[in-house]
């Protein structure tokens, strides 16, 4: 037990895929245009997370090294597709809004990663787990981008007003640069706060940067092959 909460707490602070780990960058930053939007494709992927490690942990003594990645795709493409199916025909507004992201969630770095890195090495308890740490995080995440995006964009959350009506909305915010500023203003705090990203963690005083590097690491090497 101790270790499923340990991989909980890691997917939704220490190891938080978007903000900490900086995976899934693409959906992050095309699809949180508004809270609801990030809440659809972090809850989509959350459920798309705990079943292909649940079902590949369970598989892993069965799938031959062989074919492990085609089977972890066909896996994810079958739960992608249940998922996709039901958003349609459940929630179609957040459907239309998500579009092609969805399917995309069958290359989505962060399942793909997980599958790879536990669930296919650890049993099915503390794989369940992982994906429920690592969706959730990613959810969070993008929620808090999307109402950052909403409210500095259009004054709403959730199709809520929240600005007063003197407040001029920012409308940069609402289209694809805002996710890169809203995303640049998150890892500031972070880094004020003493929270490093992965790049940061590469060598100590690392500042992510490899090509104005001055360590001379190993890092820099493979960077600049």
């Amino acid at each position: 037990m101790k270790q499923c909460m340990e991989r909980l707490y890691n997917g939704i602070v220490k190891e938080n895929p978007c903000i900490i780990l900086m995976l899934g960058m693409c959906p992050t930053l095309a699809v949180t245009t508004s809270a609801i939007n990030g809440l659809g494709m972090g809850l989509s992927t959350l459920a798309v997370l705990i079943f292909s490690n649940l079902i590949i942990s369970i598989m892993r003594n069965i799938i031959p090294d062989q074919v492990r990645l085609p089977a972890y795709i066909v896996i994810v493409a079958t739960l992608v597709t249940i998922v996709d199916l039901l958003l349609q025909a459940y929630v179609p507004s957040i459907y239309s809004a998500l579009g092609i992201y969805i399917p995309l969630i069958v290359v989505n770095c962060i399942i793909l990663g997980r599958a790879e890195a536990y669930a296919n090495k650890v049993p099915p308890m503390p794989a369940m787990f992982d994906g429920i740490g690592m969706g959730l995080g990613f959810t969070i995440a993008l929620v808090v981008i999307g109402a950052a995006r909403e409210i500095l964009g259009s004054g709403t959350v959730f199709g809520t007003t929240v600005l007063p009506e003197f407040v001029e909305p920012i409308a940069i915010f609402g289209r694809a640069p805002g996710a890169f500023l809203v995303m640049a203003i998150l890892v500031a705090i972070l880094n004020g706060l003493g929270i490093t990203t992965a790049a940061n963690k590469k060598v100590e005083g690392c500042d992510g940067c490899c090509a104005t590097c001055a360590k001379g690491c190993s890092n820099a090497g493979k960077e600049e092959n």
